[in-house]
């Protein structure tokens, strides 16, 4: 099984970090062989939806299993729609937290840990992002209220199946429904980092 553990360093010997969007380094570990990889964190120094991008990162790579500290909202909602656990990290090393892992002593979270950043929730970021998704150009004049009515309409439905089709294997709807999720994750990602630029604007 592929895990990753958000870390302070790039060894099985380094610190497990108590931080997730914004922390140094995954380390993503075979349980079964303990051959690790450690990445550098592309969204540790994001100005927003740096917990939802670490989320895809950690998604794109494989990861079936999260073990961190804390899990904010918009990150934990983005690991549950790709079906991948979060669970509390122990103290000590990235080594150790797979260990307890492996053992079954690290506790599972049942949703995040800690609150959203600037009182944004998931759903307001979906709708704002779908709509200014099409011109960045109008982003500006039409402003967040306006975003969040049109992107809803604009940007989420066209892309989400009506209705299952009698005809439709299972397998060709999960392939459907696992392309939508993508194309969903990566708007929330976009309209978060949308939106922290107009309020620094404004």
């Amino acid at each position: 099984m592929k895990i990753v553990v958000s870390a302070q360093g790039d060894t099985l010997e380094a610190p497990a970090s108590p931080v997730f969007g914004r922390c140094p380094t995954y380390v993503f570990v075979d349980t079964d062989t303990m051959q690790y990889e450690a990445v550098p964190n592309p969204a540790m120094n994001q100005g927003g939806g740096a917990g939802i991008q670490a989320a895809q990162f950690v998604v794109q790579h494989g990861a079936q299993a999260v073990l961190t500290g804390n899990l904010g909202p918009n990150a934990f909602d983005v690991l549950e729609a790709a079906g991948v656990a979060g669970y509390l990290v122990p103290e000590g090393t990235v080594r150790q937290a797979v260990e307890a892992f492996k053992a079954g002593r690290v506790q599972s979270m049942g949703g995040a840990n800690v609150a959203a950043h600037a009182g944004m929730g998931g759903g307001a970021g979906m709708g704002s992002g779908a709509g200014m998704g099409t011109g960045r150009g109008m982003g500006r004049g039409m402003g967040r209220g306006m975003g969040r009515g049109m992107g809803m309409g604009s940007g989420v439905q066209p892309v989400m199946p009506t209705q299952p089709s009698p005809a439709t294997a299972p397998d060709s709807e999960l392939t459907e429904l696992r392309e939508t999720l993508k194309s969903l994750r990566q708007q929330l990602a976009d309209t978060m980092d949308r939106i922290d630029r107009l309020e620094e604007e404004g």
